[in-house]
């Protein structure tokens, strides 16, 4: 059996501390009461006759030397001892490392935005890569036609077209009712009501009626792609996918990304229509103006190079929602709260693109006099 250990002042040397016994975690509590219960100084630690020592031992005599004021090489050791008390002497350092000067305001507000930045950028080269994944999917699909996922695909166009088809009509419906009334409003003071219609026309034709189906999407689909590849990488899912030989892009990311390329400009074809009735309902029923001649003031108005300049935008925000919607989902960390996070990042990154991308669609159109 190992002593207890001990700490007792030297009667010949009284600048000297002598430790001995089991210096062990057992005996952590004891020492610790000791060492509470000490009123003497000491210059010097004789810790030569310590039998056993520990990690949590080494901790109490580094702390014993640190409230001392006594070196470590001050410290008589045994040699088998002293490479542990270094290590947890060195341990402690590194845990505790001095207080750093406070950063100034303006340092920390611009590196914030720097951070951002760089987040930004490594954010937008995974999506570019996975983009280049996609497409070498899809290459690969397209030569072999048997693999091709039509059942996945036909589903999640209905998920993703069929189902929102309602929801987008009716808000395309109301926009275009305001719009019609913020129209008028102005332009009643100058007699010229008839020009909402040619308001309510650009305006669905080039811009809203694309863009709201694609905040829509962003919102609606986007959060649902992330959600249900997330879920399945949480429960392990894809990982069985790739144990059976199977490409995960081929089977969960293509039949997505296919669908809403194929449902987005058909839902802004049906909310540009929509827009266009909720503008003649205000019209005819508020400012008086002939549901002929309405059509007629259209009919006037609408060029295909405008139609185009909304369409074109349509399956660039299908990709972009597609991929960030898939992309977030692949980067669930394995729990709940991880789910709930990217589900976050993919809406908001989704709405964001969109958005961003519209505002130099449109400098660029008006720059090439479209």
């Amino acid at each position: 059996m190992s002593e207890s250990p001990t700490i007792e002042t030297d009667g010949d040397l009284p600048g000297v501390l002598r430790l001995a016994g089991a210096w062990q975690v057992d005996s952590v509590a004891g020492i610790q009461a000791r060492m509470d219960r000490l009123r003497s100084q000491a210059e010097h630690l004789d810790a030569s006759r310590i039998e056993r020592l520990d990690a949590a031992g080494a901790w109490l005599l580094v702390d014993l030397a640190s409230r001392l004021g006594v070196e470590l090489s001050d410290v008589e050791l045994n040699e088998e001892h002293r490479a542990l008390v270094e290590a947890v002497a060195r341990a402690g350092q590194d845990a505790d490392p001095p207080d750093s000067p406070i950063e100034p305001g303006w340092r920390r507000f611009f590196g914030g935005i720097g951070r951002t930045m760089v987040d930004g950028g490594h954010h937008f080269i995974k999506l570019t890569g996975f983009l280049g994944l996609s497409l070498a999917a899809l290459v690969r699909v397209l030569l072999r036609p048997s693999q091709w996922p039509v059942t996945a695909t036909v589903h999640h166009m209905q998920q993703t077209g069929l189902n929102a088809l309602p929801l987008v009509v009716l808000l395309s419906f109301l926009v275009g009712a305001v719009v019609a009334f913020l129209g008028a409003t102005v332009l009643r003071d100058f007699g010229a009501e008839l020009f909402v219609v040619d308001l309510i026309t650009y305006a669905f034709l080039r811009e809203f009626g694309v863009l709201l189906t694609a905040i829509l999407l962003a919102g609606r689909t986007a959060s649902a792609f992330t959600a249900q590849i997330g879920t399945m990488k949480s429960r392990e899912e894809i990982d069985a996918i790739r144990t059976l030989g199977l490409d995960p892009i081929v089977l969960l990311v293509l039949p997505r990304l296919i669908a809403l390329l194929i449902m987005l400009p058909v839902l802004a074809v049906a909310a540009t229509v929509a827009g266009f009735l909720g503008g003649l309902l205000v019209s005819v029923t508020s400012l008086d103006i002939p549901a002929d001649l309405f059509l007629s003031r259209v009919e006037e108005t609408i060029s295909l190079r405008h139609y185009l300049v909304g369409l074109i935008k349509a399956p660039l925000f299908a990709l972009v929602i597609a991929l960030v919607g898939c992309l977030e989902g692949f980067k669930v960390a394995g729990t709940a709260q991880s789910v709930g996070e990217r589900t976050t990042s993919a809406v908001v990154q989704s709405i964001s693109l969109v958005i961003i991308i519209d505002a130099l669609a449109a400098v660029f159109f008006m720059e090439i006099g479209w």
